[in-house]
């Protein structure tokens, strides 16, 4: 602001003083903040739903101190265990299950956050644990031995006291969602506006070269592992999958007379943007995938289902590369 009014000449103290202000304000900013932030989590507003794994003393540790302490911001459900939950005193927490329940327990009590503390003997077990939870958006926070916090280059975060392992975070925060969101809805808009005349065309040459709907609407597997309806124009005849679904091969028969074209150049994919606007996907994002065959991949492929932790898209790596 200084910089614009040049008729006055400021001293050089101006500038100190501005210095001196701006720590103070910004310690005194930060403090009030803080302090708010207590306040509302002390009141149960915007608190995350916790999870334990364990039933040793660290895990109930753990879980006495953040049911009591309401400002860490966490709201603890409830505990997983290896066994049934019978194994140790359990007197006033609330067993959800075995490890096996823990993707059921997740959706059923809508869990943002699962704190995992294991004795040395149960470490193994952590992998079955991320295993189930494969392609869920959810985070895990792991309580580590003194001799992991020295030797790994894993991010430690302290919570009251405790730190933990952050292993797994979530792969957008919020103010990413919002600019990411904000950029598919106008990018996405224009695109629609500047391509509809080429979109018209091909449409008209849909109609023309074969019977059949203009559109093809086909379930495809995405955020979250939820089921949409993508939209593409029509390059395929009616009948194409009478057999059953199956990959597109280079003789593929099924095409209509404009479709191999359609398909070469992606003009089919372009009503997808629709489902942009929507929100079901992003204009960048792994493709989604038919449910058909992520039963296939999800077993024969390691960490397949993690793509679904974000948004599907239009184009990303895979069709970069």
């Amino acid at each position: 602001i200084i910089f614009f009014f040049r008729e006055f000449p400021y001293s050089r103290l101006v500038f100190i003083l501005i210095w001196i202000n701006t720590v103070f304000l910004l310690t005194f900013t930060r403090y009030v903040l803080l302090k708010l932030e207590k306040t509302i989590y002390n009141r149960g507003i915007g608190l995350k739903r916790v999870a334990i794994v364990g039933s040793n003393e660290m895990a109930e540790k753990i879980y006495n101190k953040f049911s009591k302490e309401k400002y860490t911001g966490f709201k603890v459900i409830g505990y997983f265990s290896k066994g049934t939950g019978d194994e140790n005193d359990t007197a006033g927490k609330t067993y959800l299950g075995n490890y096996e329940s823990i993707p059921e327990k997740i959706n059923e009590f809508n869990i943002q956050v699962i704190i995992i503390s294991l004795t040395v003997n149960e470490h193994e077990d952590m992998y079955l644990i991320l295993k189930l939870c494969e392609g869920i958006n959810i985070e895990f926070m792991l309580v580590p031995d003194f001799i992991e916090v020295m030797t790994s280059k894993l991010k430690v975060e302290e919570v009251n006291g405790i730190p933990f392992m952050k292993i797994k975070s979530l792969p957008m925060n919020v103010w990413n969602k919002m600019v990411k969101r904000t950029f598919d809805i106008i990018f996405s808009f224009v695109f629609l506006l500047l391509s509809s005349p080429l979109i018209i065309i091909l449409i008209i040459l849909v109609k023309v070269t074969s019977r059949g709907p203009l559109f093809y609407s086909q379930e495809r597997v995405g955020l979250d592992g939820k089921k949409f309806n993508i939209i593409k124009l029509r390059s395929m005849k009616i009948d194409a999958e009478s057999m059953g679904p199956k990959f597109v091969s280079v003789d593929d028969d099924r095409y209509t007379s404009i479709g191999k074209f359609l398909r070469k150049y992606s003009l089919d994919e372009l009503p997808q943007f629709f489902n942009v606007l929507k929100g079901d996907m992003s204009v960048v994002g792994p493709r989604p995938e038919r449910p058909f065959f992520v039963d296939q991949f999800k077993e024969t492929i390691p960490g397949y289902l993690e793509r679904h932790r974000v948004k599907t898209g239009i184009t990303g790596w895979a069709q970069v590369n």
